[in-house]
């Protein structure tokens, strides 16, 4: 509960692989055949992307933060990044009070500051349309308020890498004592099974929890969800999974020990209504979308 826990070890790619499949449990609707010039075998037996500019075949790993006063936690969420695990790390700072954009700096973070008040939403459309701009070939967005163990960032990224998902969340939900011990208020958690249980309902989904802020998304997925249309504020993330789940990308889950404490962002009782009542509302439009009542181009492909 204390962020502590780490995963087995597994000895070999090959286990190593089987470990990430066997926890995720990935949700596929698409059966798609390999696309020309796509993925090919490494000598490690992992999978690797086709040859792109200058004709590398690694893959560019790109972790994002969307931050807002986060002085105080934004250099252990960084530390905690296992060496190696990500090409780059883009700070998209919202008009911070304190030292977050300095310390980010000091860490040779790519550091943007926002000219104006953006939201929650709003700063991660800057993060992914900053990340595409980069080159990414995966996409992790990580909180910089430590409450998410940033430690397991190559367990979410290796369920992409080796094409067994499109999009990864980390779930703080893996059995309900360990959620309550971390720290989550007990409103919250009843909310969120609340919630999570309708969601998968409405998408044929099977995820342990559906409002985690900690994910990693596949290239194509940001190329295709238009998020550009998403709401500013926290219903952000409803919007954009339920375009992932409507567009047929595969989905998964994987634990993720999480931990409560002053310093960490937490959205307070009237603004957690909101985002519950917003996310049901979009569940609403996308049955609408779907029904062929009402076109939403929230969940149309770009």
């Amino acid at each position: 509960a204390s962020g502590e826990a780490r995963g087995p070890s597994v000895g070999g790619a090959r286990g190593a692989i089987a470990f990430r499949r066997a926890i995720a449990g990935c949700y596929d609707r698409r059966k798609r055949k390999p696309r020309a010039g796509g993925r090919g075998k490494r000598n490690d037996g992992s999978l690797s992307p086709g040859k792109g500019k200058g004709g590398s075949a690694a893959m560019k790993i790109v972790v994002v933060m969307p931050a807002r006063n986060a002085e105080a936690t934004l250099e252990k969420t960084v530390r905690d990044i296992p060496k190696g695990a990500a090409g780059e790390i883009i700070l998209v700072d919202d008009v911070s009070s304190d030292r977050t954009v300095e310390i980010a700096r000091r860490l040779g973070l790519r550091t943007i500051e926002l000219p104006r008040r953006s939201g929650y939403g709003g700063n991660q459309k800057r993060c992914y349309d900053e990340a595409l701009a980069a080159g990414a070939d995966i996409v992790v967005m990580v909180h910089p308020d430590y409450q998410y163990d940033s430690r397991l960032l190559p367990y979410m990224i290796g369920f992409i890498k080796d094409g067994v998902c499109d999009v990864i969340l980390g779930s703080r939900i893996r059995t309900r004592r360990e959620a309550l011990i971390s720290g989550m208020p007990v409103y919250k958690y009843f909310a969120n099974r609340a919630l999570t249980l309708v969601e998968n309902l409405v998408l044929g989904l099977n995820l342990s929890e559906c409002h985690t802020g900690y994910r990693a998304y596949r290239r194509e997925v940001l190329e295709r969800v238009r998020y550009d249309r998403f709401d500013d504020g926290f219903v952000f993330d409803s919007e954009f999974l339920v375009a992932v789940a409507a567009l047929g990308f595969r989905i998964a889950d994987v634990p993720v020990p999480c931990r409560y404490f002053d310093e960490a962002s937490q959205i307070r009782f009237r603004a957690s209504v909101g985002y519950g009542l917003g996310t049901l509302g979009v569940l609403g439009a996308y049955l609408l979308h779907r029904a062929q009542i009402r076109r939403d181009v929230r969940f149309v492909p770009r």
